[in-house]
Order: structure tokens, then C-alpha cells, then sequence
């Protein structure tokens, strides 16, 4: 209980010394008054350029396939979540829309309008399932001999 009290004492007296230095010390509001007006008075600085850097043919800000509908990809999906979640799961054109429409009823994602058609394209193009090559075909036509002890 000691503690507190010395805790909240500290932090009134460092209060008092705040405003009565604001009081007395008026060069200090002028300073940072005359400053916040200099930066809100500068010209603003030109958004950064979207282009997008490919190398290897993926985006190198995302890693995502470049591609038809890579840019509405990047700012609608990537607005919300990592660029990873696209990368590491694969659904054909119907997988993908219902991906969509779970976002939607769940998440808050937005209508997509005209630009969910390109979307989907684009996913359903780059980011469809690949066949399984897990397991290798197995060997006919062997000769196998018995290990002698």
C-alpha cells in the first residue's frame, strides 16, 4: 500500500512540474506549436509508386505468381492477411469463392463486385491444387533375389 501511495505521489508531482513548466516556460508551447504548424503547413509527399518488382516471375512484396489480377489480389486480400495464406493452400475456381464467401459472412471481407470474377481467375490459375507426387509409381518387371546368409 506504501508503494502505491509513493507511486501515485510520484506521478502527481511529475504533473505539477509538467503543467508549471508549460506556465512558466512558455517558449516550450511556442516551440512545439511553430513546429506541429511547419509540418502541417509542408507539402504533402506523393504516395509511394504501386508498381510492382518481379523477379523470377513472382512479386518480390509478397511472393505471390505475377499475373492477370495480381493487383487486385494484393489489395484486397494482403489488406487483411498475409500473402502466406494464399501461398501455402491451393483450391480449384469453387474452392476459392467459397473462401470468399466464408471471408465475407465471417470476416467482415467487403463486396467484391466486378473484381471477385478476376480474382478468382487469378487464384484459380496460379494457386489450383497440383497433383499428389508423394508416391512414386510402383516397379513391375523386377528380377528379385533372395539374400543368401
Amino acid at each position: 500500500m506504501i508503494k502505491s501511495v509513493a507511486g501515485l505521489v510520484g506521478v502527481v508531482v511529475l504533473l505539477v512540474g509538467l503543467v508549471l513548466s508549460l506556465v512558466f516556460l512558455p517558449e516550450i508551447s511556442t516551440r512545439l506549436n511553430s513546429t506541429s504548424a511547419e509540418l502541417s503547413s509542408a507539402s504533402p509527399e506523393p504516395l509511394a509508386d504501386f508498381s510492382t518488382e518481379v523477379v523470377d516471375g513472382k512479386d518480390v512484396e509478397t511472393g505471390l505468381i505475377a499475373g492477370n489480377g495480381l493487383e487486385l489480389v494484393k489489395a484486397n486480400c494482403t489488406a487483411c492477411h498475409s500473402s502466406a495464406l494464399i501461398l501455402q493452400n491451393r483450391f480449384n475456381r469453387e474452392g476459392w469463392h467459397s473462401k470468399i464467401v466464408w471471408m465475407q459472412e465471417t470476416q467482415g471481407l467487403w463486396d467484391l463486385g466486378g473484381n471477385e470474377a478476376i480474382i478468382l481467375d487469378y487464384l484459380a490459375e496460379n494457386y489450383a491444387p497440383e497433383e499428389s507426387h508423394g508416391r512414386r509409381i510402383p516397379l513391375t518387371g523386377i528380377d528379385w533375389y533372395e539374400l543368401k546368409e
